[in-house]
C-alpha cells in the first residue's frame, strides 16, 4: 500500500542526484563542524571561524536544496494535502529542515558569542552542545534518506 491516492510516489517525484548533493553539503557540513569544535578547543580562533562559515554555508546550501524541492513538488501539484504519501514527506523532511536553519541561527549566535566573549570554557561547553546537535541532524538525515528517498524512489 502507497497510500498516494492516486497521487504520484515518490519514484516519479524524487530526484536523487539532486538528494545525492544535499546529503553530501549536510554530511560534509558535519566534518567541517568537527574541524570547527578542534579549532576552538585549541584556541585557534581565526580556524574556528573559517569552519563555521563552512558549516554554515553548507547548511544554507543544504536547505536550498531542500526548499527547492519542496517548491518544484508543489508546483507540479504535489503538495502535501495530495495524498498521506505526501503529507507525511513534507512533514518529516520539513521537521528535519526547520531543525537545520535552528542550527543555522544557533551556529550564527555562537560564532557571536566567539567574537564577543572568546573561546572561554562555558562557550567552549556551548560550542559542544551545537556539535552534539549538528551531528544528530546528520545521524537523522540518514535515516530520512535511508527510509523516504531510497525506499520511496524503489
Amino acid at each position: 500500500m502507497n497510500a498516494t491516492a492516486g497521487g504520484p510516489t515518490g519514484r516519479e517525484l524524487f530526484n536523487l542526484r539532486n538528494v545525492f548533493i544535499e546529503t553530501a553539503c549536510l554530511l560534509f557540513s558535519s566534518y567541517t563542524c568537527g574541524l570547527q569544535a578542534l579549532s576552538a578547543e585549541r584556541q585557534q580562533r581565526d580556524r574556528f571561524y573559517v569552519f563555521a562559515v563552512f558549516t554554515f554555508v553548507l547548511g544554507a546550501a543544504f536547505l536550498v536544496i531542500e526548499i527547492t524541492e519542496f517548491a518544484g513538488m508543489v508546483s507540479k501539484g504535489a503538495g502535501p494535502s495530495r495524498s498521506a504519501f505526501l503529507s507525511a514527506f513534507f512533514t518529516l523532511v520539513g521537521m528535519h529542515g526547520a531543525h537545520v536553519t535552528s542550527g543555522l541561527i544557533w551556529l550564527a549566535y555562537m560564532v557571536a558569542q566567539v567574537v564577543a566573549k572568546g573561546l572561554r570554557p562555558h562557550v567552549l561547553r556551548r560550542l559542544l552542545c551545537f556539535s552534539l546537535f549538528w551531528h544528530a541532524l546528520d545521524i537523522i538525515w540518514i535515516g530520512v534518506l535511508t527510509m523516504v528517498y531510497l525506499m520511496g524512489s524503489r
